[in-house]
Formats: structure tokens, C-alpha cells, sequence
């Protein structure tokens, strides 16, 4: 169980966010809860304390600076220490080849995607390093291991997630801080509610399994990576994705054969 712990969720007002910091309250966890949207925060924080358990709401975007600092400042002021943190705001991508795609689109998916979870563990390490220990779970992407067409910003900075995730472990870990990353497939969240009948198509041809996932199998494995089960596991990717990266063409062809 979790009880007394803090836990930062950034992106937790919706999908894998809010079903992970349901999952940390259920474990005893006061989950601190950051996001852009106002209500859709709130009504997660309703939803931890309709189960009796202790939510709070931080506005604030991940992308500045600033608001992170002021962030991390009010959680250790609040409640003295952050146990774990979840690096979880993302944006999608619009669809564009490289040649087509703006540079303005590229900077902004970067700026929440690569730069957002850069500037949170900046903040997040100096912390756990204060207080001497502390684990951070970033979410990446089964993307961070494969290529998509007209899909370059997303792909490169959830391949870059990755790399930020083993630099920080190996520079951590003599500092009792674990860093790892989790990668999802695809999975049932509202990020993709205006595809979600070509996600629940795709699933079924290309996963082993048959089916997307669900936001609460993703967020079973960040709360067993904060556990003392993982005491001894760092700088790792874990892949929920239903087997996608496992596949390929050929295996593709043959089932469909």
C-alpha cells in the first residue's frame, strides 16, 4: 500500500491520467492532480473523494517554466516531499509528411511532448534529490520504437522520452531515484475518441491480442513501477501495447492470409 505517499500526475484529468491517479488513491496515495483544463481536473478530484480518498488540482501547463517550478514549490510546501511523479500531459499530432508539416505544429508538439517532460523532471529530480529518494514514470509511446507515416513530431519526441528516461536513471540511480518510462499502444482514451472505430479496426489486425487497451492496464504498471515490487528496476521502457511491437509485415500478411 501507498499511504503517506505524495504523487504528482501531470495530464491527470482524463484517459490514463485519471485512471492512474485513481489507481494511487485506491493504493492510499495523496495524488496531486496537473492539468490546463479546469473541470476536467475537478471532476477527477471528485472522483478520488467520491471513493474517499485525497485529490488536488494544480492548473498549469508543462510546457513553461515557470508554472512547473511554482508547481513543484506548492507540492513541497503543502505536503513536504513528492514520492512519485507521472509525466503524463501529452498532445497528439496533426497528420502532414515532413516536407508538409509546419514548423509551428513541430514546436508545439515538442514543447508539451519533449521539452514538457524535460522541464518537469528538471524540477522533480532537484527535489527527489533533496529529500533522497523518488521515483518518476514517463509516458512514452509504443511509437517510441517504431516510425509512422505523416506522424514525424509525435514519433520523435516519444523516441526522445525514451532517452531522457535512461540519461536521467543513469544519473540518478547512485541517489536511491529510479526513472523508467511506460509505452502504450494503443489504447481507448479520449486523445483518440475522433478514430477511435479505425484504432478498434487497426487493433484487430495488427495486434496479437486483437483488441486497443484500456487506460487501467496502463496504469496498473505505473503504480507496480512506484511499488517496492520494482525497488530494482530503472532506466527501462515497458511496452503495453498488446503485442504491436512484436509484429511486422510478414507476420501481418500471414495471419491475413
Amino acid at each position: 500500500m501507498m499511504e503517506n505517499k505524495v504523487v504528482l500526475i501531470t495530464g491527470g484529468n482524463s484517459g490514463i491520467g485519471r485512471a492512474t491517479a485513481l489507481l494511487f488513491s485506491r493504493r492510499g496515495a495523496t495524488v496531486v492532480i496537473v492539468a490546463r483544463r479546469v473541470p476536467e481536473g475537478e471532476q477527477t478530484v471528485k472522483a478520488i473523494e467520491a471513493e474517499g480518498g485525497k485529490g488536488f488540482f494544480y492548473q498549469a501547463d508543462v510546457s513553461q517554466q515557470n508554472q512547473v517550478e511554482s508547481l513543484v514549490n506548492y507540492i513541497v510546501q503543502r505536503f513536504g516531499r513528492i514520492d512519485y511523479a507521472f509525466n503524463n500531459a501529452g498532445v497528439g499530432s496533426s497528420s502532414a509528411n515532413i516536407s508538409d508539416f509546419s514548423v509551428e505544429s513541430w514546436q508545439r508538439v515538442l514543447d508539451v511532448n519533449l521539452t514538457g517532460v524535460f522541464i518537469c523532471m528538471k524540477y522533480e529530480l532537484k527535489q527527489m534529490e533533496q529529500q533522497g529518494f523518488g521515483v518518476i514514470i514517463n509516458n512514452a509511446s509504443a511509437f517510441g520504437f517504431l516510425g509512422a507515416p505523416s506522424q514525424s513530431a509525435y514519433c520523435a519526441t516519444k523516441h526522445g522520452v525514451l532517452g531522457l528516461t535512461k540519461s536521467a536513471a543513469l544519473e540518478y540511480g547512485n541517489r536511491s531515484i529510479r526513472v523508467n518510462a511506460v509505452c502504450p499502444g494503443w489504447i481507448m482514451t479520449p486523445l483518440i475518441e475522433d478514430i477511435a472505430d479505425l484504432v478498434e479496426n487497426v487493433s484487430t489486425k495488427v495486434t496479437p491480442l486483437g483488441h486497443p487497451g484500456s487506460p487501467q492496464q496502463v496504469a496498473e504498471m505505473v503504480v507496480w513501477l512506484c511499488s517496492d515490487a520494482a525497488e530494482y528496476v530503472t532506466g527501462q521502457s515497458f511496452v503495453i501495447d498488446g503485442g504491436l511491437t512484436t509484429n511486422n509485415p510478414l507476420a501481418i500478411s500471414i495471419a491475413n492470409a
